[in-house]
Parts: structure tokens; sequence; C-alpha cells
């Protein structure tokens, strides 16, 4: 990467961009790959702060006026799906994504996908937060999350007005990433009382009676959440629990393009997950911590969690 850039291990990189090109490096390193044009490129400047723990980047950016695009191209030579969400803290924003457009001012969040073509255009000097994390670290079904790419979620009402404070102190003390509690701290940015909760609100899943349908997947999620220790969860517990047959059961987790033994997986690998990170349960046998999730076979619970974070449970464990 161009530019000046210090980079003290496991701490917080600051890179000053003194032109384009230099800004350009640095977005497509610490994101995806990316284009990146200015109309006063003699003009443009750029600042970056970041910090990347476990699977999580955290960005502050202040920058001139530019143009961002995530184009098919790019995303084809990726091989990491990620969300990333958006605060805007300073001047103006235009977020375009799945044929819709979000004007972003400052207490703004939005939401949009690596996986698909996306711009930000940038009219003014502005400073933004950027959270960029796995689509695995969010409980709700990417199909769903799609739903909100490029949608404005205000930070002075709801649920937005609590969450935008804590992700603007986030953005303000970047330096509390680093250390043993910074995995932690970044994790609870994405955690089930923040940005998910969000997006269950935006999408109507809280809202149990507006459409029955929506409300019994959001049983049946919370329900297997609640279960995910028991040996016996499975398709046929969920239907019995919810009155409703097995195949039915199938069906409604078809529509949101996963299979319920999947989804029970991805749950408990991700409980297992935070609790390798866990500082409090450093002395706890990677045995237990599977175990305590409903892995009874240590085998195949290794197996199931190299598959999906790349590395064994002990890697893991001893890297973060």
């Amino acid at each position: 990467m161009n530019g000046a850039l210090t980079t003290p291990a496991e701490s917080v990189s600051t890179l000053v961009a003194r032109n384009i090109s230099e800004f350009r490096a640095a977005v497509s390193e610490s994101f995806v790959p990316l284009q990146v044009s200015t109309a006063g490129a003699d003009q443009f400047r750029g600042v970056i702060r970041g910090a990347a723990v476990d699977e999580v980047h955290v960005n502050d950016i202040r920058a001139t006026s530019h143009v961002v695009e995530r184009t098919t191209e790019l995303i084809a030579r990726g091989d990491r799906s990620y969300f990333k969400v958006s605060l805007m803290l300073a001047g103006t924003g235009l977020l375009i994504q799945d044929d819709r457009e979000a004007v972003l001012q400052p207490g703004d969040l939005a939401v949009y996908d690596t996986d698909r073509p996306y711009s930000l255009v940038f009219d003014q000097d502005f400073r933004t937060m950027v959270v960029m994390f796995p689509k695995h670290l969010i409980s709700l079904p990417p199909d769903m999350i799609g739903q909100l790419t490029a949608v404005r979620i205000s930070g002075q009402e709801g649920l937005g007005g609590m969450v935008v404070p804590y992700l603007t102190q986030l953005a303000g003390n970047l330096d509390e990433l680093a250390g043993t509690t910074g995995a932690r701290l970044a994790h609870s940015a994405l955690d089930l009382d923040l940005v998910t909760t969000v997006f269950t609100r935006e999408l109507g899943l809280d809202q149990v009676s507006a459409d029955p349908h929506r409300a019994l997947m959001q049983r049946i999620r919370s329900h297997i959440d609640r279960n995910l220790a028991s040996t016996d969860l499975g398709p046929a517990s969920i239907a019995a629990a919810h009155f409703i047959s097995t195949r039915h059961l199938h069906g409604l987790f078809q529509e949101q393009g996963v299979t319920v033994s999947t989804w029970i997986r991805t749950r408990r690998l991700e409980q297992c997950r935070r609790d390798l990170l866990d500082p409090m349960l450093a002395d706890r046998p990677v045995a237990a911590i599977a175990a305590r999730w409903g892995f009874v076979d240590a085998a195949h619970f290794s197996r199931a969690f190299k598959t999906a974070f790349g590395v064994s449970p002990s890697e893991y464990r001893a890297t973060h």
C-alpha cells in the first residue's frame, strides 16, 4: 500500500492519502477491490483509520469528493462475502444498490452487500464509519438483509437512535479495539442487541401480528437459538414444537435459501466461535465448548469449524 502508513501490531492503522491513487489502493486493501474516481484529482485528500479485529473491519474515513464503484468484474475476483454497514458522521453521501438509492445525512445508517454491484457518491468533504463483516456473523438470512440494501435507516429515531451513538463512540475510540478485549468489543457492535436488532425492526420481523407467516419464522428461529445446546434439536422436534409438519418446516427454510440443518449448524458454530474468543472461557477445553452448543462429536465439530472458518478451533483460539 502506498501513502503514509503506520501499522503497529494488533493496533489501529492510519493512512493519509495525498492523491487519488493512494486512496484507491488504501480502500481496496481495507475493504474489497473497488474503483475510485474523482473530478478534483489535484485537490484530493483522504484519511483512513482502521482496525481489523477477527473478521470484522472497522474504518473511519475522511475524504474530499469522489465516487466509489463495486463492479461485476471486481466482484468476480473475490471469494469472500461481506456486508458493510455505513454510518455518516459528516457531509452527505449517495448509496446505490439493487435499483435503490439512499441519500445519507449525518446520523444515517445504511447496509450494502459486496457480492452485488454498488456505487457511493460523495460530492463534498465527508466523514463516514464503515463496519465490514462476513455474512455469517448476522443471524438473519442474507436474502432478508438484501431487502435493506441502499435503504436509509435514520439514527434520529427508534432503534437507530440507540445504535448510532454506540457506533459513533466506536469510530472515535478505535484504539480500544486493540488488545484482548478488542474482538468482543467489535463483535458486540454486530450482536443481536444492536445492528441485527435494527435489521429485524426494519424488516418488520418483530411485528408478529402483521404477517403470520413471518411471525412463525421468527418464532422458529428464536426456538432454535434457545435450544442450540440440546442434542435433540432437529427438524422433527422443531416442527412438533410449532405444530406444523416437517415438510412445512423445510419449505419455510427453503424460501430463505437454506436448510434447517444448515441453519442450526451455522448458529451453533457461531456460538462456539464467540466462546473461543471469550477470555473468561480461555481455560475451558475446546471439546467442552463444542458440547455446550450441541456438538457431541469433537472430531465432527473440528471439521465443521474448519470448513466454516478456515482453521481448526484450537488454531482459531490461539491466533485471536
